[in-house]
């Protein structure tokens, strides 16, 4: 049972096909969301908007790939011809490419950068513009939020293009926040720990990912559902003197 009410708004969730972004548009259509899902693989985001409508909800699929900024800008053009102007946006489009530094290849890291970077920046500059066209200075009414990663805190063997990008998305969204707090528009980070999802695909079924979980606190991994308070929370109009921060949610895997 999720208390936060999201009725009235529209919101755009960026890498919405798998993972964290899949499962985020249930909890949000239950909240009284339009929900848009916009991704690249739309025969997995079509499915979900239609499970979602079975539930009662109100979603769409669209095309969108956060490394082009015509797509981008094209995908937030059929959400408002369905529901209207968008108020609220997830920013969770990422990928990983793992391997020790000197071994990966300059194209993998762009691809990196590209998506996890370049994809927030470009995903929540349109978002922005679209807001304040649509009257965020009055309403107060603009959320973005973005979906980082403890590894933008932490040091490890194969990911650092991965947390490097990471790191970068949570200074990212502060200048962001800073940029538009005249604006009407909340930008908070949301950085959680690891969690079994397409991203680190078997990881945790290896002898090293037992050996990670193990080497936790609490030895175990967070479920997916973990962060669905507070990213509803930083959506709501209950958020609205919550903007700049990065909020740590992670088990206290990082401790």
């Amino acid at each position: 049972m999720h208390h936060q009410s999201l009725e009235g708004r529209t919101c755009l969730i960026a890498g919405a096909s798998s993972g964290i972004g899949a499962h985020l548009a249930q909890p949000m259509a239950a909240a009284g969301a339009n929900v848009v899902l916009a991704a690249r693989r739309t025969r997995l985001t079509e499915e979900i908007a239609q499970a979602i409508a079975e539930d009662g909800g109100a979603a769409i699929a669209v095309p969108m790939d956060v490394t082009d900024g015509t797509s981008v800008a094209e995908a937030f053009s059929l959400a408002e011809d369905r529901f209207g102007s968008v108020d609220t946006v997830v920013a969770n489009a990422g990928i990983s490419r793992y391997g020790r530094s000197i071994e990966v290849a300059e194209a993998e890291v762009r691809q990196v950068i590209d998506t996890n970077l370049l994809g927030v920046h470009l995903t929540a500059s349109e978002a922005a513009r679209r807001m304040i066209a649509a009257g965020s200075r009055e309403t107060g009414a603009g959320r973005i939020v973005i979906i980082g990663s403890i590894t933008a805190q932490l040091t490890g063997q194969g990911d650092a293009a991965y947390a490097a990008s990471k790191a970068g998305v949570a200074h990212l969204a502060r200048q962001f926040a800073r940029e538009w707090v005249r604006l009407g528009i909340n930008v908070n980070t949301v950085q959680p720990g690891y969690i079994r999802t397409e991203l680190v695909g078997d990881w945790f079924d290896s002898e090293g990912g037992r050996a990670q979980i193990a080497g936790w606190h609490r030895r175990r991994i967070m479920a997916i559902d973990a962060l669905d308070e507070m990213v509803l929370y930083l959506c709501s109009d209950r958020a609205a003197h919550l903007t700049g921060s990065t909020i740590t949610i992670d088990d206290g895997q990082s401790l």
